[in-house]
């Protein structure tokens, strides 16, 4: 057995030896080993980006599951806000979706009241012997022009030609026997009426060549909403139903003045003029056009349009109150004499169907004296309405057809605002 030396003894009254030497190898020798391989994984910057774990504590699990609860929460309190952010996101569309709407609304309806139809209608009667004073058939066909210009002018529905004379004559079929002062002025007005009345493209089919038409020529058009061109867009036109076979079940087919003619819902009798709706979409590889029919007084009452005027012959003028069109007759009755009150003190009530009456020659007097059915001497009980429209006249006479213009231009304020008003419903022309 070996002894250590003395200088590496150890007994007790020595101090102990010290093993920081060797320790310090040992620990240099690990620690030079640790650092060469943490240079080679990539030194300081490498660690620095790998973070060291936290050992749990004993008291840090409980601590870990309330993390995990309190971060649950937070995703649904935060889930809880984008719902909510979404949902506001989406009543605000809503609410400006339903702001639009109703302005869209407020604009259709604004635009409907603008355009709203005209509820109610106007018509004219006059003797038809006020073409008895024209000196030759052509100045007998103007001045029928002339009454036809004033009265689409102010919008008149209804002309009627009464005879101040009490002839009984109703129709315009039939020959005329002349044109001078010993005529049926009443006929010839009539018919020149309808002549201008109807549109051009339809004329040739349903006035042929006749006497009363013969100087037609000279007449001005009327150029109403109703006489359209061939390639004008609207939503009504007024057709003529043509001959031609159709398939069973399928409607006839009708001029309208286009390009193409109209495939209509209905079978009609051939010759017959109708109103006829268009549809809004048309295909155009389609060789005939689609509409509807429909009432002549639906431009008037629907769409508010001017659809031209009726004719209608009265033997006297108490017929013209006793025929009227309408099942209630007329509701507003306004006479025009010299003999009138002054037209600016009428005050007009609400109406439905307006009749405005002129005198001939003699002035309404004349015609209630011809009237068989008539016994009283005034005419103006027989009116609503006794009315002078021309107060300060500078001449002696006025002549009708100056007349129904100075009149209508009198009485249309008045007539477009009462007329406009709620009245009571009445209902619309017999059938």
């Amino acid at each position: 057995m070996a002894f250590l030396s003395s200088a590496s003894a150890w007994h007790p009254g020595h101090a102990p030896l010290s093993a920081g030497p060797l320790i310090g190898q040992l620990r240099g020798g690990v620690a030079g080993r640790g650092e060469a391989d943490w240079q080679a994984r990539g030194g300081p910057g490498n660690m620095a980006e790998r973070p060291r774990k936290r050992p749990c504590g004993p008291g840090e699990h409980g601590q870990r599951v309330e993390w995990r609860k309190w971060k649950q929460q937070k995703k649904e309190e935060k889930k809880k806000w984008k719902d909510l952010k979404i949902m506001k996101k989406l009543e605000r569309q809503r609410a400006q979706e339903e702001e639009a709407k109703r302005q869209e609304e407020e604009e259709e309806a604004a635009a409907q009241r603008s355009n709203q139809g005209r509820p109610y209608t106007l018509s004219v009667a006059l003797p038809g012997s006020i073409l008895d004073n024209a000196q030759s058939p052509e100045l007998r066909t103007y001045l029928a022009g002339q009454i036809a210009r004033a009265c689409t002018i102010f919008c008149v529905d209804e002309i009627v030609v009464f005879d101040e004379e009490g002839q009984d004559t109703k129709s315009v079929e039939g020959e005329f026997r002349g044109v001078g002062k010993k005529g049926q002025a009443c006929v010839q007005l009539a018919r020149i009426l309808q002549y201008l009345e109807c549109p051009q493209y339809l004329r040739k089919a349903f006035f042929p060549k006749h006497q009363d038409l013969q100087f037609a020529g000279i007449l001005n058009p009327l150029d109403s909403p109703h006489h359209m061109r061939q390639d004008e867009e609207s939503e009504f036109r007024e057709g003529v139903v043509v001959d031609r076979p159709t398939k069973a079940g399928h409607g006839s087919l009708v001029n309208c003045g286009m390009k193409k003619e109209v495939k209509i819902d209905k079978k009609l009798d051939p010759g017959l003029r109708v109103t006829v709706r268009l549809n809004q979409q048309q295909l155009p590889e389609c060789k005939t056009y689609k509409g509807t029919v429909v009432s002549s007084q639906d431009p008037r009452t629907k769409a508010g349009l001017y659809w031209g005027y009726t004719v209608r012959l009265a033997s006297c003028l108490s017929a013209v109150f006793a025929e009227a069109p309408f099942q209630d007759g007329y509701d507003l009755t306004i006479g025009t004499s010299e003999r009138g009150s002054d037209v600016a003190s009428a005050q007009l009530p609400s109406f439905r169907h307006a009749l405005v009456v002129f005198g001939g020659l003699q002035g309404l007097e004349a015609a209630v004296d011809a009237d068989p059915n008539l016994e009283v001497a005034d005419p103006s009980v027989l009116f609503d309405f006794y009315v002078n429209t021309c107060p300060s006249q500078g001449s002696r006479t006025i002549r009708t057809e100056e007349a129904i213009l100075i009149s209508l231009a009198a009485l249309q304020p008045g007539l477009t605002q009462v007329g406009l008003r709620p009245a009571s419903p009445l209902s619309g022309p017999r059938m």
